[in-house]
């Protein structure tokens, strides 16, 4: 994994499609804790070019009074945000 910070990939999904129109303040949140847990994943992984195996399970991690689901791909380097669920409105 880089020292930099947590690489950046696009996929076949948009921003607009994970998010879902959830709000800027969880979003912000989300964004916050996805750098957290690439920067944690750096430390436990360090290299993982020679990791070997499937790789991590789904997990899923409550943000901001919502859900953020996330899987962490070792030998990319990369955490892999699914999906973004916003807290219920009043």
């Amino acid at each position: 994994m880089r020292a930099s910070g947590p690489k950046r990939r696009r996929s076949g999904f948009s921003e607009q499609h994970v998010t879902a129109d959830a709000p800027a303040d969880f979003l912000a949140a989300v964004e916050q804790r996805a750098a957290e847990l690439g920067r944690a994943a750096e430390a436990l992984y360090l290299d993982g070019t020679p990791y070997q195996g499937s790789g991590e399970p789904m997990r899923y991690l409550d943000v901001a009074g919502g859900l953020l689901d996330y899987y962490v791909v070792p030998c990319l380097g990369i955490v892999v945000v699914c999906q973004v669920t916003s807290p219920p409105t009043p």
